[in-house]
């Protein structure tokens, strides 16, 4: 048995496809402004909890020069020690406590020419800190000197 279509799904079709053209080009225009930065640069959000919330903070990191939080130098320095890859951090030593304060931590951006996307929740910002240096220390001051000794 043949199927053809019925005149009333002609005329839907082109307005199906105008939808889905809308669509696909929707989001390249809405990242068009990012887009445009030169240089290496990450969008970083950190959110408490596992999911979305009113408590996410978030800056625009750029690295050439580094600037966006108080820790930017050293934020942009992990990053190019590991190649723009946050999961390639070299863990920071220390001691985190076992409380669950789990921390969501966001980053979308570019890197040496290529998109970096990361998402990755932690156990609390203790753990965070220690397995991304400071890339999402968005409200750290440096940490105080140690006396010698």
């Amino acid at each position: 048995m043949r199927h053809f279509p019925t005149p009333h799904l002609l005329g839907v079709l082109p307005a199906a496809t105008a939808l889905v053209l809308a669509a696909a080009v929707t989001p390249a225009q809405a990242t068009a402004p990012r887009s445009a930065l030169p240089g290496n640069w990450l969008g970083i959000t950190v959110t408490e909890g596992e999911a979305r919330s009113s408590a996410t903070r978030g800056i625009l990191l750029l690295c050439d020069p580094p600037q966006g939080h108080a820790r930017a130098a050293e934020a942009c320095a992990d990053l190019a020690a590991a190649g723009g890859d946050i999961g390639a951090i070299s863990p920071k030593g220390g001691i985190c406590s076992l409380v669950y304060a789990p921390v969501t931590a966001q980053a979308s951006g570019k890197w040496n020419g290529r998109l970096v996307e990361y998402t990755k929740t932690f156990a609390n910002p203790c753990v965070m800190r220690a397995e991304t240096g400071a890339v999402f220390a968005l409200d750290d001051a440096r940490p105080p000197a140690r006396p010698a000794g």
